[in-house]
Protein backbone atom coordinates (compact mmCIF):
# COMPACT_ATOMS: atom_id res chain seq x y z
CA UNK A 1 0.00 0.00 0.00
CA UNK A 2 1.33 3.28 -0.79
CA UNK A 3 2.46 5.71 1.96
CA UNK A 4 -0.25 7.72 0.45
CA UNK A 5 -2.74 5.70 1.19
CA UNK A 6 -4.11 3.57 4.01
CA UNK A 7 -6.86 1.32 5.21
CA UNK A 8 -10.40 2.49 4.73
CA UNK A 9 -11.55 3.26 8.22
CA UNK A 10 -14.62 0.80 8.69
CA UNK A 11 -13.59 -1.41 6.87
CA UNK A 12 -10.47 -2.05 8.63
CA UNK A 13 -12.10 -2.31 12.13
CA UNK A 14 -14.40 -4.59 10.77
CA UNK A 15 -11.92 -7.27 9.68
CA UNK A 16 -10.31 -6.49 13.12
CA UNK A 17 -12.97 -6.72 15.44
CA UNK A 18 -16.21 -8.08 13.73
CA UNK A 19 -18.47 -8.82 16.69
CA UNK A 20 -17.55 -5.46 18.89
CA UNK A 21 -20.52 -3.27 19.10
CA UNK A 22 -20.06 -0.44 16.85
CA UNK A 23 -23.66 1.98 16.81
CA UNK A 24 -26.39 1.91 19.81
CA UNK A 25 -29.31 4.15 18.37
CA UNK A 26 -33.18 4.12 17.94
CA UNK A 27 -33.10 2.41 14.82
CA UNK A 28 -30.41 -0.30 15.40
CA UNK A 29 -27.86 -1.65 17.86
CA UNK A 30 -24.98 -3.08 15.27
CA UNK A 31 -21.93 -4.87 15.77
CA UNK A 32 -18.69 -3.35 13.21
CA UNK A 33 -19.85 -6.15 11.13
CA UNK A 34 -23.30 -5.11 11.08
CA UNK A 35 -22.14 -1.50 10.27
CA UNK A 36 -19.72 -2.46 7.73
CA UNK A 37 -22.26 -4.94 5.84
CA UNK A 38 -24.78 -2.22 5.86
CA UNK A 39 -22.42 0.38 4.60
CA UNK A 40 -21.71 -1.75 1.70
CA UNK A 41 -25.18 -2.54 0.57
CA UNK A 42 -26.33 1.26 0.89
CA UNK A 43 -22.80 1.56 -1.08
CA UNK A 44 -24.00 -0.52 -4.07
CA UNK A 45 -27.08 0.86 -3.98
CA UNK A 46 -25.91 4.40 -4.21
CA UNK A 47 -23.83 2.80 -7.31
CA UNK A 48 -26.64 1.70 -9.02
CA UNK A 49 -28.36 5.24 -8.84
CA UNK A 50 -25.72 6.26 -10.32
CA UNK A 51 -23.40 7.76 -7.96
CA UNK A 52 -19.91 8.51 -9.82
CA UNK A 53 -16.77 9.33 -8.37
CA UNK A 54 -16.74 12.68 -7.06
CA UNK A 55 -20.07 13.20 -7.29
CA UNK A 56 -21.75 15.18 -4.24
CA UNK A 57 -23.71 13.08 -1.93
CA UNK A 58 -26.24 15.16 0.93
CA UNK A 59 -27.63 13.42 3.49
CA UNK A 60 -30.50 15.41 5.63
CA UNK A 61 -31.22 13.33 8.64
CA UNK A 62 -31.57 13.28 11.74
CA UNK A 63 -28.21 11.61 14.22
CA UNK A 64 -29.04 7.61 13.46
CA UNK A 65 -27.09 4.44 13.31
CA UNK A 66 -28.29 4.32 9.45
CA UNK A 67 -26.80 7.64 9.40
CA UNK A 68 -23.55 6.65 10.80
CA UNK A 69 -23.22 3.42 8.24
CA UNK A 70 -23.95 6.25 5.50
CA UNK A 71 -21.11 8.57 6.60
CA UNK A 72 -19.04 5.51 5.27
CA UNK A 73 -21.31 4.44 2.60
CA UNK A 74 -20.74 7.58 0.48
CA UNK A 75 -17.31 7.99 0.15
CA UNK A 76 -17.25 4.13 -0.62
CA UNK A 77 -19.43 4.58 -3.48
CA UNK A 78 -16.76 6.77 -4.71
CA UNK A 79 -18.61 10.26 -3.42
CA UNK A 80 -18.50 13.34 -1.69
CA UNK A 81 -20.48 13.24 1.90
CA UNK A 82 -22.60 16.79 2.51
CA UNK A 83 -24.02 16.64 5.48
CA UNK A 84 -26.96 19.31 5.77
CA UNK A 85 -28.11 21.34 8.80
CA UNK A 86 -31.46 20.35 9.70
CA UNK A 87 -32.18 23.67 10.94
CA UNK A 88 -31.94 25.92 8.36
CA UNK A 89 -35.33 26.69 6.01
CA UNK A 90 -36.07 24.93 2.91
CA UNK A 91 -35.01 28.09 0.79
CA UNK A 92 -31.47 28.27 2.67
CA UNK A 93 -31.02 23.98 1.99
CA UNK A 94 -31.67 24.87 -1.45
CA UNK A 95 -28.75 27.27 -1.71
CA UNK A 96 -26.74 24.66 -0.39
CA UNK A 97 -27.67 21.93 -3.09
CA UNK A 98 -26.81 24.57 -6.16
CA UNK A 99 -23.88 25.49 -4.23
CA UNK A 100 -22.12 22.71 -3.67
CA UNK A 101 -23.62 21.09 -6.62
CA UNK A 102 -24.75 17.72 -4.98
CA UNK A 103 -26.00 14.51 -7.41
CA UNK A 104 -27.83 12.75 -4.77
CA UNK A 105 -29.93 13.98 -1.83
CA UNK A 106 -30.36 11.17 1.18
CA UNK A 107 -33.21 11.55 3.60
CA UNK A 108 -34.47 10.23 6.59
CA UNK A 109 -38.24 9.26 6.43
CA UNK A 110 -38.93 12.40 9.10
CA UNK A 111 -37.57 14.58 6.39
CA UNK A 112 -38.87 13.07 3.58
CA UNK A 113 -41.64 16.22 2.34
CA UNK A 114 -38.74 18.53 2.85
CA UNK A 115 -36.51 16.33 1.17
CA UNK A 116 -38.45 17.10 -2.19
CA UNK A 117 -39.25 20.55 -1.35
CA UNK A 118 -35.43 21.02 -0.99
CA UNK A 119 -34.58 18.73 -4.06
CA UNK A 120 -37.41 21.41 -6.22
CA UNK A 121 -35.98 24.59 -5.83
CA UNK A 122 -31.73 22.92 -5.59
CA UNK A 123 -30.84 21.61 -8.80
CA UNK A 124 -33.25 18.95 -8.89
CA UNK A 125 -30.98 16.20 -8.02
CA UNK A 126 -32.27 12.76 -7.68
CA UNK A 127 -33.67 11.35 -3.73
CA UNK A 128 -33.12 8.08 -1.87
CA UNK A 129 -34.74 7.38 1.57
CA UNK A 130 -31.77 6.99 3.95
CA UNK A 131 -33.75 3.60 5.99
CA UNK A 132 -34.45 1.61 2.41
CA UNK A 133 -30.22 2.13 1.73
CA UNK A 134 -29.30 0.49 4.96
CA UNK A 135 -32.03 -2.06 4.80
CA UNK A 136 -29.41 -4.97 3.02
CA UNK A 137 -26.58 -5.98 4.32
CA UNK A 138 -23.58 -7.33 1.85
CA UNK A 139 -20.44 -8.94 3.00
CA UNK A 140 -17.59 -6.65 2.17
CA UNK A 141 -15.29 -7.59 -0.45
CA UNK A 142 -12.21 -6.59 2.07
CA UNK A 143 -10.41 -3.65 3.21
CA UNK A 144 -9.63 -1.16 0.97
CA UNK A 145 -6.54 1.53 0.42
CA UNK A 146 -8.24 5.30 0.55
CA UNK A 147 -6.11 8.46 -0.62
CA UNK A 148 -5.50 10.58 1.97
CA UNK A 149 -5.48 13.69 -0.27
CA UNK A 150 -9.37 12.35 -0.97
CA UNK A 151 -12.30 14.85 -0.24
CA UNK A 152 -14.42 12.85 2.37
CA UNK A 153 -16.78 15.33 3.19
CA UNK A 154 -17.68 19.22 2.89
CA UNK A 155 -19.07 20.70 6.04
CA UNK A 156 -20.39 23.94 6.44
CA UNK A 157 -18.88 26.38 8.31
CA UNK A 158 -21.12 27.77 11.18
CA UNK A 159 -22.02 30.73 9.83
CA UNK A 160 -21.55 33.13 12.91
CA UNK A 161 -20.66 35.52 11.07
CA UNK A 162 -21.64 35.47 7.33
CA UNK A 163 -22.41 32.79 4.76
CA UNK A 164 -21.55 29.62 5.54
CA UNK A 165 -18.73 28.66 3.87
CA UNK A 166 -18.00 24.35 2.61
CA UNK A 167 -14.75 23.29 3.72
CA UNK A 168 -13.26 20.20 1.85
CA UNK A 169 -12.04 17.97 4.71
CA UNK A 170 -9.71 15.39 3.23
CA UNK A 171 -9.30 11.33 4.37
CA UNK A 172 -6.27 12.72 6.04
CA UNK A 173 -7.89 15.67 7.41
CA UNK A 174 -10.60 13.31 9.62
CA UNK A 175 -7.92 10.92 10.23
CA UNK A 176 -4.66 12.36 11.77
CA UNK A 177 -7.39 14.36 13.61
CA UNK A 178 -8.95 11.34 15.00
CA UNK A 179 -5.55 10.00 15.67
CA UNK A 180 -4.49 13.10 17.98
CA UNK A 181 -7.87 12.96 19.97
CA UNK A 182 -7.53 8.97 20.48
CA UNK A 183 -3.83 9.53 21.78
CA UNK A 184 -4.98 12.49 24.08
CA UNK A 185 -8.10 10.66 25.55
CA UNK A 186 -6.25 7.15 25.80
CA UNK A 187 -9.82 6.13 24.79
CA UNK A 188 -10.01 2.09 24.80
CA UNK A 189 -12.70 -0.61 23.95
CA UNK A 190 -14.44 -0.26 27.12
CA UNK A 191 -15.20 3.18 26.51
CA UNK A 192 -18.36 4.34 25.16
CA UNK A 193 -18.90 8.09 23.62
CA UNK A 194 -22.33 9.62 23.45
CA UNK A 195 -23.14 11.20 20.54
CA UNK A 196 -26.06 13.99 20.86
CA UNK A 197 -23.95 16.92 18.85
CA UNK A 198 -25.15 16.40 15.38
CA UNK A 199 -23.10 14.69 12.49
CA UNK A 200 -24.05 17.15 10.15
CA UNK A 201 -21.83 19.67 12.62
CA UNK A 202 -17.64 18.71 12.63
CA UNK A 203 -18.43 17.81 16.45
CA UNK A 204 -20.59 15.04 16.01
CA UNK A 205 -19.39 13.34 12.60
CA UNK A 206 -15.49 13.73 14.09
CA UNK A 207 -17.14 10.85 16.90
CA UNK A 208 -17.98 8.40 14.72
CA UNK A 209 -14.55 8.60 12.68
CA UNK A 210 -12.80 8.64 16.31
CA UNK A 211 -14.38 5.23 17.08
CA UNK A 212 -14.39 3.15 13.60
CA UNK A 213 -10.29 3.82 14.78
CA UNK A 214 -10.52 2.86 18.01
CA UNK A 215 -13.04 0.29 18.01
CA UNK A 216 -15.35 1.95 20.49
CA UNK A 217 -19.30 2.01 20.78
CA UNK A 218 -21.22 5.42 19.78
CA UNK A 219 -24.67 5.70 22.32
CA UNK A 220 -26.63 8.05 19.11
CA UNK A 221 -29.21 10.38 20.45
CA UNK A 222 -31.04 11.84 17.55
CA UNK A 223 -31.15 15.40 19.38
CA UNK A 224 -30.02 16.75 22.15
CA UNK A 225 -31.99 16.05 25.21
CA UNK A 226 -30.91 17.03 28.54
CA UNK A 227 -33.78 14.11 30.01
CA UNK A 228 -32.15 11.66 27.67
CA UNK A 229 -28.55 12.18 27.77
CA UNK A 230 -28.94 12.03 31.85
CA UNK A 231 -30.38 8.70 31.37
CA UNK A 232 -28.04 7.63 29.15
CA UNK A 233 -25.13 8.59 31.35
CA UNK A 234 -26.86 6.76 34.10
CA UNK A 235 -27.86 3.38 32.60
CA UNK A 236 -25.47 2.94 29.51
CA UNK A 237 -21.93 3.09 30.86
CA UNK A 238 -21.10 6.02 28.88
CA UNK A 239 -17.62 7.25 29.69
CA UNK A 240 -17.28 9.94 26.97
CA UNK A 241 -19.23 13.33 26.29
CA UNK A 242 -18.80 15.69 23.62
CA UNK A 243 -20.73 19.52 24.60
CA UNK A 244 -21.07 22.70 24.12
CA UNK A 245 -21.41 25.23 27.37
CA UNK A 246 -25.29 25.88 26.65
CA UNK A 247 -25.82 22.08 26.52
CA UNK A 248 -23.67 21.55 29.36
CA UNK A 249 -25.48 23.92 31.24
CA UNK A 250 -29.09 22.36 30.22
CA UNK A 251 -27.62 18.87 31.13
CA UNK A 252 -26.59 20.10 34.72
CA UNK A 253 -29.88 21.92 35.43
CA UNK A 254 -31.97 18.99 34.50
CA UNK A 255 -29.62 16.64 36.29
CA UNK A 256 -30.23 19.42 40.16
CA UNK A 257 -27.33 17.73 42.71
CA UNK A 258 -27.41 14.41 41.66
CA UNK A 259 -23.70 13.09 41.11
CA UNK A 260 -22.51 11.76 37.45
CA UNK A 261 -21.54 8.14 37.87
CA UNK A 262 -17.85 6.83 38.13
CA UNK A 263 -17.96 5.84 34.58
CA UNK A 264 -18.46 9.06 32.89
CA UNK A 265 -14.56 9.81 32.88
CA UNK A 266 -14.50 12.67 29.88
CA UNK A 267 -16.94 15.02 29.05
CA UNK A 268 -15.08 17.30 26.29
CA UNK A 269 -16.10 21.14 26.03
CA UNK A 270 -16.02 22.84 22.58
CA UNK A 271 -17.68 25.44 20.73
CA UNK A 272 -16.12 28.78 22.11
CA UNK A 273 -15.23 30.14 25.19
CA UNK A 274 -16.19 28.97 28.17
CA UNK A 275 -18.17 31.03 30.73
CA UNK A 276 -16.07 31.12 34.22
CA UNK A 277 -19.08 30.02 36.21
CA UNK A 278 -19.92 27.40 34.18
CA UNK A 279 -16.15 25.51 35.01
CA UNK A 280 -16.87 26.64 38.43
CA UNK A 281 -20.13 24.77 38.83
CA UNK A 282 -18.79 21.74 36.95
CA UNK A 283 -15.17 21.90 39.74
CA UNK A 284 -17.70 21.80 42.62
CA UNK A 285 -20.02 19.28 41.48
CA UNK A 286 -17.01 16.49 40.34
CA UNK A 287 -17.86 16.94 36.16
CA UNK A 288 -14.48 15.76 35.12
CA UNK A 289 -14.92 18.60 32.10
CA UNK A 290 -11.77 18.76 29.98
CA UNK A 291 -12.02 21.90 27.15
CA UNK A 292 -11.11 21.90 23.82
CA UNK A 293 -10.50 24.35 20.94
CA UNK A 294 -11.56 23.50 17.90
CA UNK A 295 -12.75 24.39 13.86
CA UNK A 296 -14.34 22.80 10.97
CA UNK A 297 -11.26 24.41 9.25
CA UNK A 298 -8.86 21.78 11.31
CA UNK A 299 -11.38 18.60 11.10
CA UNK A 300 -12.83 19.02 14.75
CA UNK A 301 -9.98 19.67 18.01
CA UNK A 302 -7.06 21.48 18.10
CA UNK A 303 -6.43 21.38 21.39
CA UNK A 304 -7.28 19.25 24.49
CA UNK A 305 -6.56 19.27 28.17
CA UNK A 306 -5.86 15.86 29.01
CA UNK A 307 -8.45 13.74 31.30
CA UNK A 308 -6.03 14.24 34.50
CA UNK A 309 -6.23 17.56 34.14
CA UNK A 310 -9.96 18.12 34.18
CA UNK A 311 -10.32 20.21 37.11
CA UNK A 312 -6.91 22.50 36.14
CA UNK A 313 -7.89 26.15 36.88
CA UNK A 314 -7.55 29.02 34.31
CA UNK A 315 -9.88 28.21 31.64
CA UNK A 316 -7.31 26.46 29.43
CA UNK A 317 -8.49 24.96 26.17
CA UNK A 318 -5.48 22.55 27.00
CA UNK A 319 -2.27 21.73 24.63
CA UNK A 320 -1.94 20.92 20.91
CA UNK A 321 -2.73 17.56 19.62
CA UNK A 322 -0.45 15.61 17.96
CA UNK A 323 0.27 16.47 15.01
CA UNK A 324 -1.30 19.68 14.85
CA UNK A 325 0.77 22.60 15.90
CA UNK A 326 -0.54 26.66 17.57
CA UNK A 327 0.80 29.46 17.64
CA UNK A 328 -0.03 32.97 18.75
CA UNK A 329 0.82 35.62 15.79
CA UNK A 330 -0.05 39.65 15.51
CA UNK A 331 -1.81 41.12 12.65
CA UNK A 332 1.21 40.58 10.28
CA UNK A 333 1.79 36.96 11.00
CA UNK A 334 4.85 37.16 13.04
CA UNK A 335 5.13 35.18 16.76
CA UNK A 336 4.35 36.83 20.30
CA UNK A 337 5.79 35.65 23.03
CA UNK A 338 3.80 33.51 26.16
CA UNK A 339 1.28 35.13 27.78
CA UNK A 340 0.55 37.83 24.37
CA UNK A 341 -2.60 37.90 23.20
CA UNK A 342 -2.68 37.84 19.53
CA UNK A 343 -4.32 35.38 16.90
CA UNK A 344 -4.49 31.92 17.07
CA UNK A 345 -2.81 30.18 13.81
CA UNK A 346 -2.72 26.43 13.06
CA UNK A 347 -0.56 24.19 10.90
CA UNK A 348 -0.60 20.23 10.59
CA UNK A 349 -2.39 17.43 8.39
CA UNK A 350 -5.50 18.48 10.10
CA UNK A 351 -5.74 21.73 8.28
CA UNK A 352 -8.10 21.71 5.50
CA UNK A 353 -6.87 22.33 2.08
CA UNK A 354 -9.50 25.18 1.29
CA UNK A 355 -12.73 25.66 0.92
CA UNK A 356 -15.84 24.52 -1.70
CA UNK A 357 -15.62 26.73 -5.10
CA UNK A 358 -13.03 28.63 -4.17
CA UNK A 359 -8.79 29.21 -4.98
CA UNK A 360 -6.62 27.41 -2.67
CA UNK A 361 -5.92 30.06 0.03
CA UNK A 362 -2.67 31.27 0.50
CA UNK A 363 -1.07 30.08 3.76
CA UNK A 364 2.37 31.15 4.35
CA UNK A 365 4.06 28.49 6.05
CA UNK A 366 1.51 26.26 6.36
CA UNK A 367 -0.33 28.61 8.89
CA UNK A 368 -3.90 28.78 9.28
CA UNK A 369 -5.22 31.89 10.14
CA UNK A 370 -7.92 31.16 12.81
CA UNK A 371 -9.56 34.26 13.10
CA UNK A 372 -9.58 33.61 16.59
CA UNK A 373 -8.11 35.35 19.65
CA UNK A 374 -6.12 33.54 22.32
CA UNK A 375 -2.85 33.14 24.11
CA UNK A 376 0.13 30.58 25.21
CA UNK A 377 1.56 30.49 28.55
CA UNK A 378 4.68 29.34 29.67
CA UNK A 379 3.84 25.69 29.39
CA UNK A 380 2.33 25.78 26.01
CA UNK A 381 -1.50 25.88 27.01
CA UNK A 382 -3.33 27.59 24.79
CA UNK A 383 -6.32 29.94 26.36
CA UNK A 384 -9.11 31.28 24.26
CA UNK A 385 -10.61 34.73 24.16
CA UNK A 386 -13.15 36.06 21.23
CA UNK A 387 -13.26 35.56 18.14
CA UNK A 388 -11.47 38.29 16.51
CA UNK A 389 -14.28 39.29 14.10
CA UNK A 390 -16.38 39.86 17.45
CA UNK A 391 -13.62 41.92 19.02
CA UNK A 392 -15.29 45.56 19.79
CA UNK A 393 -12.74 48.57 18.97
CA UNK A 394 -14.31 51.59 20.82
CA UNK A 395 -12.56 55.04 20.79
CA UNK A 396 -9.58 53.23 20.02
CA UNK A 397 -10.00 50.78 22.97
CA UNK A 398 -10.60 47.48 22.67
CA UNK A 399 -13.30 45.37 23.90
CA UNK A 400 -12.94 42.08 24.73
CA UNK A 401 -17.14 40.39 24.22
CA UNK A 402 -16.15 37.21 26.71
CA UNK A 403 -15.11 39.86 29.29
CA UNK A 404 -18.14 41.60 29.66
CA UNK A 405 -20.43 38.83 29.29
CA UNK A 406 -18.93 37.03 32.20
CA UNK A 407 -19.49 40.15 34.27
CA UNK A 408 -23.17 40.61 33.06
CA UNK A 409 -23.66 36.14 33.73
CA UNK A 410 -22.56 37.20 37.45
CA UNK A 411 -25.66 38.92 37.72
CA UNK A 412 -28.61 36.70 39.46
CA UNK A 413 -31.41 37.75 37.02
CA UNK A 414 -29.57 36.93 34.20
CA UNK A 415 -29.68 33.85 32.68
CA UNK A 416 -27.57 33.89 28.95
CA UNK A 417 -25.78 36.68 27.52
CA UNK A 418 -24.21 38.05 24.24
CA UNK A 419 -22.43 41.16 23.71
CA UNK A 420 -21.48 42.68 20.34
CA UNK A 421 -19.86 45.93 18.79
CA UNK A 422 -22.61 48.25 16.70
CA UNK A 423 -21.68 50.80 14.67
CA UNK A 424 -21.30 54.42 16.09
CA UNK A 425 -20.80 57.41 14.43
CA UNK A 426 -18.89 58.95 17.24
CA UNK A 427 -17.07 55.85 18.69
CA UNK A 428 -16.52 53.95 15.94
CA UNK A 429 -18.28 50.64 17.56
CA UNK A 430 -20.36 50.78 20.42
CA UNK A 431 -21.27 47.75 23.24
CA UNK A 432 -24.54 46.46 23.42
CA UNK A 433 -25.89 43.94 25.54
CA UNK A 434 -28.45 41.45 24.80
CA UNK A 435 -29.92 39.78 28.20
CA UNK A 436 -32.12 36.68 28.50
CA UNK A 437 -33.82 36.60 32.05
CA UNK A 438 -33.37 33.87 34.37
CA UNK A 439 -36.68 31.63 34.51
CA UNK A 440 -39.51 33.89 36.68
CA UNK A 441 -37.05 37.02 36.66
CA UNK A 442 -37.53 40.57 35.20
CA UNK A 443 -34.72 42.83 34.20
CA UNK A 444 -34.06 46.21 34.26
CA UNK A 445 -31.52 47.67 32.43
CA UNK A 446 -30.40 50.40 34.61
CA UNK A 447 -29.71 47.48 37.02
CA UNK A 448 -27.29 45.44 34.36
CA UNK A 449 -25.53 49.00 33.51
CA UNK A 450 -24.97 49.61 37.46
CA UNK A 451 -23.54 46.07 37.59
CA UNK A 452 -21.22 46.46 34.85
CA UNK A 453 -20.07 49.97 36.18
CA UNK A 454 -19.31 48.78 39.04
CA UNK A 455 -16.94 46.05 37.40
CA UNK A 456 -15.43 47.26 34.36
CA UNK A 457 -13.93 50.19 32.90
CA UNK A 458 -15.89 53.26 31.76
CA UNK A 459 -15.33 52.32 28.00
CA UNK A 460 -16.53 48.58 28.42
CA UNK A 461 -19.81 49.34 30.02
CA UNK A 462 -22.28 48.39 27.95
CA UNK A 463 -24.16 51.65 26.02
CA UNK A 464 -27.57 49.74 25.61
CA UNK A 465 -29.44 46.55 27.02
CA UNK A 466 -31.60 44.48 25.45
CA UNK A 467 -33.88 42.07 26.58
CA UNK A 468 -34.83 38.83 24.50
CA UNK A 469 -36.85 35.41 25.10
CA UNK A 470 -33.90 33.67 23.43
CA UNK A 471 -30.27 34.19 21.94
CA UNK A 472 -29.87 32.69 18.26
CA UNK A 473 -27.75 30.18 18.15
CA UNK A 474 -25.92 27.85 15.29
CA UNK A 475 -26.27 24.10 15.14
CA UNK A 476 -23.26 23.62 16.88
CA UNK A 477 -24.44 26.00 19.94
CA UNK A 478 -22.86 29.35 19.11
CA UNK A 479 -24.55 32.72 19.69
CA UNK A 480 -24.86 34.13 16.13
CA UNK A 481 -23.35 37.40 16.56
CA UNK A 482 -23.56 38.73 13.17
CA UNK A 483 -27.51 38.39 13.12
CA UNK A 484 -27.59 39.99 16.45
CA UNK A 485 -25.30 43.01 15.43
CA UNK A 486 -27.45 43.34 12.32
CA UNK A 487 -30.66 43.44 14.02
CA UNK A 488 -28.96 46.14 16.32
CA UNK A 489 -28.31 48.19 13.65
CA UNK A 490 -31.77 47.95 12.37
CA UNK A 491 -31.07 45.83 9.01
CA UNK A 492 -32.89 43.23 10.22
CA UNK A 493 -35.73 42.02 12.05
CA UNK A 494 -35.24 40.78 15.93
CA UNK A 495 -34.49 37.40 16.42
CA UNK A 496 -37.01 35.24 18.08
CA UNK A 497 -39.24 37.24 19.92
CA UNK A 498 -39.53 40.98 19.81
CA UNK A 499 -36.88 42.71 22.36
CA UNK A 500 -36.95 45.59 24.40
CA UNK A 501 -34.83 48.07 23.66
CA UNK A 502 -33.54 49.78 27.09
CA UNK A 503 -30.95 52.46 27.38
Amino acid sequence: MSTEQLPEWLGQRAALTPGRLAVLAADGQWSYRELDERAEGAAQQLRALGVQPGDRVALLAENSAAYAALVHAIPRAGGVLVPLNLRLTISELATQLRARRVRLLIHSQRETARAWAVAAQGGQPGCAGLEALVAQRVPSPGVRPVELARVHSIIATSGTTGQPKGVLLTVGNLTWSAVGSVLALGVGPSDRWLACLPFFHIGGLAILVRAALAGLPVVIHARFDPAAVNAALDEQQVSLLSVVATMLERLLAARGERPFPASLRCVLLGGGPVPPALLETCARRAVPVVQTYGLTEAASQVTTLLPEEAGRTGGSAGKPLFPTEVRIVDAHGAPLPAGTLGEIVVRGPTVSPGYDGEPPPERPGGWLRTGDLGWLDDEGYLYVSDRRDDLIVSGGENISPAEVEAVIRQHPAVAEVAVVGVRDPVWGQQVVAVVVPASGQSLQADAILGHCRARLAGYKVPRRVVVQAELPRTASGKVQRGQLRTWLEGEAVPPGESGRLSS
